[in-house]
C-alpha cells in the first residue's frame, strides 16, 4: 500500500485540533458579550468549559483501549461540526444562551478527546525522525488555525454585525460557516488519514491492569521530588494571564463610558486576534531560541519579567482610552509577545518535571494542572472585574504578578537544562 505523505494530513489535522479550542475559550467570549451577556456570566460560565481539558488524563488511558486513534479522530470531528452547526441554529432562539453553552460543553469534551488520540495518532504514523521533522509544522498550523478563529472569524463576525445590523444572525452565520470549514475536514480525513499498523486497541491490556497502571501514574507523580511547588508554580505563574484572557475582550468591546475601549467586533479580531497572535508567536519563537542557547534557568528571570511587565498596557488603556487603533494594536502586541517569550519558561519547566518514568503521562497531568490555573481565576475575573472598575480590575492584575514572582523563586533547576549541548 502506498504510504500517505504526512504532508497531506498534519497540517489539517493540527489546524483541526486548534479551530474548536478557539472557538470554545474565545470565540464564545466575544459572541456572549456581543449577545449582551454581563462579564460576571460569561466569565463564569465559559470559565466551566475548560473543565474537559483539566480531566483529560481521567479519561485518555481508555483511548488506547476503545477502537482505533484514527476512528477516535474522525469520530471528534463529526461531533464537533454537528456542534458548531448545533450552536449556529440556537443562537437565534429565546433560550440561546443555556443551549449554547449546552453545545459549547458538547465541543470541549470532543476537542479535548480530539487533542488525545491526534497526538496519538502523530506518535503512531510517523517514525521518530518524521516526528521530529514535523513538530515544528503541527506547531504552525495549530497557530493558523488560532488566527483564523481568533482573528478572521471573529473579524467576519463583525462585518456581518455591520452589514446586516443584525448581531444574533451575523453570529448565526459565523458559526455556520466554521460548521461548513469543519465537516469539509472531517470529510477531507475520512478518505486522507492513513491507517498504520500500530495503531489498533490495546485488547491485551486488562481492566484491573490499566485501573493499577492508572493509579501508580498518579501516586508517583505527586511522589516525585518537589511536587508540591511543581504545581504551585503550574496553578500561579499564569495567575495574572488567567484573568486578562476572560476579561481583556469584554474590555475591548464595551464603551468608553463603561471604561472600555469602544472598539468594533472587526477591530478585535484584528488587535487580538491577529496583531496579538503574531506578538505571541515571535515571543515563542525568541524564547525557544534563547533557552536553547543558555538553559531555562539562566533565562528563567528575564522570562517572568516578560510576562509580567507588560501587562502594565491594560492599567494605561484603562486610564487612557486612547482612540487611535494603532496604539492600541502596539499596545497588545508589546504585552502578547511578552507572554509569549514568558510562557516558554513555563512550558519548558514543565516538561522538565515530567521527565523520567511515565514522562507521558506526568506531562498529561501538569497539563491538567496548567488548564485548573487558568480556569479558577478567569471564572471570577467577570465579578471581580464588575466591582472594581477596568482602572482597578486591571492594577489588581498587576498586584497578581507578586504570586508569579513567589512560585517562580521557589524552583530548582538544573542549570544546563534546555541547553543545545545537553545529552539525553
Amino acid at each position: 500500500m502506498k504510504k500517505t505523505s504526512p504532508w497531506a494530513w498534519i497540517p489539517t489535522l493540527y489546524f483541526a485540533q486548534g479551530l474548536p479550542y478557539v472557538a470554545v475559550t474565545i470565540i464564545s467570549l466575544v459572541m456572549y458579550k456581543r449577545l449582551g451577556i454581563s462579564n460576571t456570566e460569561l466569565a463564569f460560565y465559559t470559565g466551566w468549559l475548560n473543565l474537559p481539558w483539566v480531566i483529560k488524563p481521567l479519561w485518555s488511558p481508555f483511548i488506547d483501549l476503545i477502537k482505533t486513534k484514527r476512528r477516535w479522530i474522525v469520530t471528534m470531528q463529526m461531533l464537533i461540526g454537528a456542534g458548531l452547526a448545533g450552536i449556529a441554529f440556537t443562537i437565534p432562539t429565546e433560550y440561546f444562551f443555556q443551549l449554547t453553552l449546552a453545545l459549547f460543553w458538547l465541543l470541549a469534551f470532543s476537542s479535548a478527546t480530539h487533542d488525545i488520540a491526534a497526538d496519538g495518532f502523530y506518535m503512531l504514523a510517523l517514525d521518530s525522525h518524521e516526528q521530529a521533522l514535523f513538530v515544528g509544522i503541527r506547531s504552525t498550523f495549530y497557530r493558523i488555525a488560532t488566527i483564523a478563529g481568533q482573528g478572521l472569524l471573529i473579524m467576519l463576525a463583525g462585518r456581518l454585525e455591520t452589514v446586516t445590523g443584525n448581531i444574533p444572525y451575523a453570529w448565526s452565520i459565523t458559526f455556520f460557516v466554521l460548521a461548513g470549514i469543519f465537516l469539509a475536514v472531517w470529510l477531507y480525513h475520512r478518505f486522507i488519514l492513513p491507517h498504520p499498523a500500530a495503531d489498533h486497541p490495546a485488547k491485551e491490556v486488562s481492566a484491573s491492569g490499566l485501573m493499577k497502571e492508572f493509579f501508580t501514574t498518579f501516586t508517583t507523580f505527586f511522589q516525585k521530588k518537589h511536587a508540591t511547588v511543581a504545581i504551585a508554580f503550574m496553578l500561579l505563574y499564569r495567575l495574572p494571564e488567567a484573568q486578562l484572557a476572560k476579561m481583556g475582550i469584554p474590555f475591548f468591546l464595551d464603551p468608553i463610558e463603561k471604561g472600555g475601549l469602544g472598539l468594533t467586533t472587526e477591530e478585535v479580531g484584528f488587535v487580538q486576534g491577529t496583531v496579538g497572535i503574531i506578538g505571541l508567536t515571535l515571543g515563542g519563537i525568541l524564547g525557544g531560541i534563547a533557552v536553547a542557547r543558555g538553559g531555562l534557568k539562566r533565562w528563567l528571570w528575564p522570562m517572568v519579567w516578560a510576562i509580567s511587565l507588560p501587562d502594565f498596557v491594560y492599567v494605561y488603556l484603562s486610564y487612557a482610552q486612547p482612540d487611535s487603533l494603532l496604539f492600541v494594536n502596539i499596545c497588545i502586541f508589546i504585552e502578547q509577545f511578552g507572554y509569549g517569550f514568558g510562557f516558554t519558561a513555563y512550558m519548558l519547566y514543565l516538561i522538565y518535571f515530567a521527565d523520567g518514568e511515565h514522562k507521558t503521562a506526568h506531562y498529561a497531568i501538569c497539563t491538567a494542572f496548567m488548564a485548573l490555573g487558568m480556569m479558577i481565576p478567569g471564572m471570577a475575573a467577570g465579578w471581580l472585574q464588575e466591582h472594581l472598575g477596568y482602572n482597578h480590575f486591571f492594577i489588581w492584575i498587576m498586584i497578581c504578578c507578586i504570586a508569579t514572582f513567589g512560585v517562580t523563586a521557589l524552583l530548582k533547576i538544573h542549570p544546563e537544562f534546555g541547553k543545545k549541548t545537553l545529552k539525553s
